[in-house]
């Protein structure tokens, strides 16, 4: 064990993890914060979450505390609740695992030593345990040597790691790009090796893992390693047709997103070489909800919507301003640098010289006008209307009387070209 004063800050969350320790600890148990928290505390940053490990039982757990979520418990998993607050912490006994015959979890998990418990996680960065009552780093695995060498590297055997659960091939690239981290050899190898089988994982558990990803600052680095790992080409195999003059852009555009991008553009920009059939059917495999989908299938197809060297017309470039996609697609053409900078420049000063009032006022005629005028309804109803609107947005007509009499000689023109 060795002796770490880690940064404490006015954190409410960290200072009831610390409590349900001390609790813990009051009560004759060892206790400690376990995991990912313990990394980000060592690397200097704020976790978003405490896990804490412990010998206590599940159910001496319950006992000890009077909120606790029981939604785990088969896998030695309490949730504590704070009192009067939306705070909760995982507490976990010290386990060994079984086997993991569906590639996710163990069919079976023994109770057993912290030092156990540590060599079942999956990487020595995660596998370290920090006493916030002694101040203590506990690691069994190199954690704190792979973290001053800035390495990443699967605890015990890479190969029997990835066995248990193939989702930790997707999480090795993402922890090697957050925290930038060369990954180990031997490490990296069984990850080449394995990586076609990765798609044995859930896609709903695949698409999260990319969303964690597509939302970092790092994002840029963890598709790149994803691709160079062949991660990338086994969940999404049309990305191997993609060159890599296609890659070196699409990797400089994920880096340029600003730090809060969504996910929805990231990921447009990541499959956009694929066309919008192809990106319709990766979406589809990837389980992505319909909302995540309409947006990504929307800005593929929107991606040339505005060339500045064939402007379209203002009504179109209206109704695409006041799409609310429109500031998602806006993102995405910033980013393409270069490539775009001629467009952007375009559409921010046409959108600041549009006079005041509503870029996508209300429609200023409909069926109904139509037939009170004696028109008869049928199929070409939705092209007059649409002409109508066209109409209006580029200025051509701005009151209901001025509409029809617009309509009166559109369609006498309509008549007389036969």
């Amino acid at each position: 064990m060795l002796k770490f004063d880690l940064p404490t800050n006015p954190d409410v969350v960290r200072e009831f993890a610390t409590s349900v320790v001390r609790t813990l600890r009051n009560s004759g148990h060892v206790a400690f914060w376990a995991g990912g928290c313990v990394r980000d505390l060592l690397l200097g940053r704020v976790p978003s979450d405490y896990d804490i490990a412990t010998d206590a039982t599940p159910e001496r757990v319950i006992k000890l505390f009077r909120r606790t979520s029981h939604v785990g418990i088969s896998f030695g998993v309490v949730r504590v609740l704070g009192d009067g607050r939306s705070l909760e912490v995982e507490v976990a006994t010290f386990r060994s695992d079984g086997e993991y015959l569906d590639g996710r979890r163990p069919e079976s998990v023994t109770f057993g030593s912290a030092e156990a418990d540590a060599t079942r996680r999956d990487f020595t960065i995660n596998g370290m345990f920090y006493d916030p009552i002694t101040c203590e780093v506990i690691d069994y695995v190199g954690g704190l040597e792979d973290l001053e060498s800035r390495r990443l590297r699967a605890i015990g055997n890479a190969v029997e790691r990835f066995e248990e659960d193939k989702l930790r091939l997707l999480r090795a690239a993402r922890f090697a790009a957050r925290f930038d981290l060369a990954i180990d050899g031997a490490t990296r190898h069984a990850i080449e090796l394995m990586s076609p089988r990765v798609t044995v994982v859930a896609a709903e558990r695949i698409a999260q893992e990319l969303r964690r990803m597509l939302t970092h600052p790092s994002r840029a680095q963890a598709m790149s390693l994803a691709r160079d790992l062949g991660l990338l080409g086994a969940i999404v195999p049309a990305m191997l047709s993609v060159s890599d003059e296609q890659w070196t852009r699409t990797s400089k555009a994920l880096a340029r997103l600003p730090a809060d991008a969504g996910f929805s553009v990231g990921f447009t920009i990541l499959v956009a070489d694929l066309g919008v059939e192809e990106v319709t059917k990766t979406c589809n495999e990837l389980r992505l909800s319909n909302e995540e989908r309409l947006l990504i299938c929307w800005l593929v197809e929107h991606a040339d919507a505005v060339d500045s060297a064939n402007l379209p017309r203002s009504s179109k470039l209206k109704r695409l301003f006041a799409h609310s996609n429109f500031p998602e697609l806006l993102k995405w053409w910033r980013a393409e640098g270069q490539a775009k900078v001629q467009t952007v420049e375009f559409v921010e000063r046409y959108h600041h010289d549009l006079p005041d009032g509503p870029i996508d006022p209300p429609p200023i005629l409909n069926g109904r006008d139509l037939i009170a005028q004696g028109y008869q309804p049928g199929r070409s109803f939705s092209g007059i209307l649409e002409a109508v609107r066209n109409a209006q947005l580029e200025g051509a007509i701005a009151s209901r009387d001025s509409a029809l009499i617009w309509v009166r000689d559109y369609l006498k023109a309509v008549d007389e070209r036969g």
